[in-house]
């Protein structure tokens, strides 16, 4: 190959990248069209409810739908932590299979723990990721919905495709 072939690939591999900061450990990428806001009503939806008021938490299961401003999270089952007071909900966690759609970005994986106060949620066994046309697939990722970006890590991979 010719040297203005070369640095023209070079050139639009780096420009297919710009969307991802990576790393060594990790990938960097924006999740989310808004910021979102903890303090917003969490509505769950599910076929049914146990709650057990020993330990304070909450089992919704069949069809669990759960939204949050304009986060949607959905899962065969949710178990939902509340604070010692029983009033504010301080975790969510979600296992079966899980959902993610904010925007237009969606996630799956296996399970996902929502920090409900500092606004994280941790998404864990094969992750993928779809924003677009891109798909990014992961062992976990750690979204951040106060600044709307996600983290992925462990075997981070994407195909990038050209433009013809």
């Amino acid at each position: 190959m010719n040297q203005a072939l070369l640095r023209a690939l070079a050139a639009a591999l780096c420009l297919a990248l710009l969307p991802v900061t990576a790393t060594s450990q990790g990938a960097e990428i924006a999740f989310g069209d808004v910021e979102q806001d903890p303090a917003q009503p969490v509505e769950v939806t599910a076929e049914t409810l146990s709650v057990d008021q020993d330990d304070g938490t909450a089992i919704f299961t069949g069809d669990v739908l759960i939204v949050q401003g304009e986060m949607r999270l959905s899962a065969p089952t949710v178990e939902v932590f509340y604070d010692q007071a029983g009033d504010r909900i301080q975790r969510l966690k979600a296992s079966g299979g899980v959902t993610l759609v904010s925007g237009d970005d969606s996630a799956e994986a296996e399970s996902a723990d929502y920090s409900v106060e500092s606004g994280t949620i941790l998404m864990q066994g094969d992750v993928l990721l779809v924003q677009g046309q891109s798909a990014l697939t992961s062992d976990r990722m750690t979204v951040d919905t106060h600044d709307g970006t996600a983290r992925m890590e462990g075997r981070v991979r994407t195909v990038l495709q050209s433009n013809d």
